[in-house]
């Protein structure tokens, strides 16, 4: 039985941002009340999209190398053009949505560690290609937030790194030999069945950091897995942008590239923005039929998760029927999970029980 461990955590309310006229962090909460989602009444009754929109009514992905810089600019940029800025999600990033208060056990989390990827790239157990392939659907989830929040309210989004640019650290793993060339077509079958449902980014920002300038700001961060990245790895990432992504981007996206000190002038960043017309990309050929759709669409994240699920035998994700029975009831015991908000368990038989 393949892993689905992702199919137990996502709740099934519309994701609701705070929206700001100037750059926050996104703050997501998941409602129990569904009448109260985006859906075809609302459409029928006259709520449309398009009348939200600005000229900053856009996505901007800001991509690079691992510590490139990119954040920083991302939030700064998000800041100065009051849009909602949204930081990289990270393998918790399920339990941020769903407003868990600690961060559950890796194995409600993909079964995956990014620390051992760092440390231990080449594990027999296939946690690289867990979690590359849980990564993929964290991004997803979380490019499906930005668009949701984009078409809901108007403001534009800043993300950084979307799903459309996951294949360069896959082609990286790839080529030095941390994953298998069966994960590879499995990944890529996967990307190529749910990638295509969502519009790339109006705006490809790539912060254009050397490796061995980011070798060096692993080995000064504090965080002792980062410090032994080896160079080959991070080469391999910055040649897979240039050479495919960065290309293949430019065809439906605007496309704007920085080294490390261009990047930390906002201002300059900003009027670049400005002068761009914006004018491919498919985008341009939606209306507020098609972004009604696109509604339903990402405001449904299991629906969202169920587009990464391809039935396939890898050793590297799957699991037997009986751990799967046993991840199943044990997350279904913790606190919170086997009741509704509000409900006990010794009551009595007035209570609900969710099955």
């Amino acid at each position: 039985m393949a892993l689905r461990v992702i199919r137990l955590v996502i709740p099934p309310g519309a994701a609701v941002f705070k929206a700001g006229a100037t750059a926050q962090k996104v703050g997501i909460h998941t409602s129990s009340v569904r009448s109260l989602r985006y859906g075809w009444w609302s459409y029928w009754l006259g709520e449309r999209t398009t009348p939200r929109f600005t000229e900053h009514s856009k996505i901007i992905s800001v991509d690079g190398n691992l510590a490139s810089g990119k954040g920083a600019l991302a939030e700064k940029l998000a800041d100065r053009l009051g849009m909602l800025y949204m930081s990289e999600p990270d393998t918790f990033y399920l339990d941020k949505m769903t407003g868990e208060k600690e961060p559950l056990p890796v194995a409600f989390n993909g079964m995956c560690s990014l620390e051992k990827f760092y440390t231990e790239p080449s594990a027999p157990d296939g946690n690289s290609y867990r979690l590359q392939l849980w990564m993929y659907n964290m991004r997803l989830m979380h490019y499906a937030n930005a668009i949701e929040h984009l078409l809901t309210t108007g403001q534009g989004v800043i993300i950084e790194r979307s799903p459309f640019s996951d294949m360069v650290f896959l082609e990286a793993m790839h080529k030095q030999g941390y994953i298998r060339k069966e994960c590879v077509d499995h990944y890529n079958e996967i990307k190529h069945i749910s990638i295509c449902e969502f519009l790339p980014p109006h705006l490809v920002i790539y912060v254009d950091q050397p490796a061995e300038e980011v070798q060096k700001k692993l080995k000064q961060s504090g965080k002792s897995y980062l410090q032994n990245v080896p160079l080959a790895y991070l080469k391999s990432v910055e040649d897979s942008y240039k050479k495919s992504f960065l290309q293949n981007i430019s065809e439906s996206s605007e496309l704007l590239v920085y080294d490390g000190t261009q990047a930390q002038d906002i201002e300059k960043v900003a009027d670049d923005i400005e002068y761009l017309k914006f004018e491919k990309g498919p985008w341009l050929e939606q209306d507020d039929v098609t972004y009604h759709h696109m509604r339903i669409l990402v405001e449904d994240k299991m629906r969202v998760a169920s587009l990464c699920c391809i039935p396939k035998y890898l050793p590297e994700i799957t699991i037997g029927a009986h751990e799967y029975d046993e991840t199943y009831y044990a997350y279904k015991s913790l606190p919170g999970k086997k009741y509704a908000p509000g409900f006990n368990a010794d009551v009595g038989d007035k209570y609900i029980w969710l099955k």
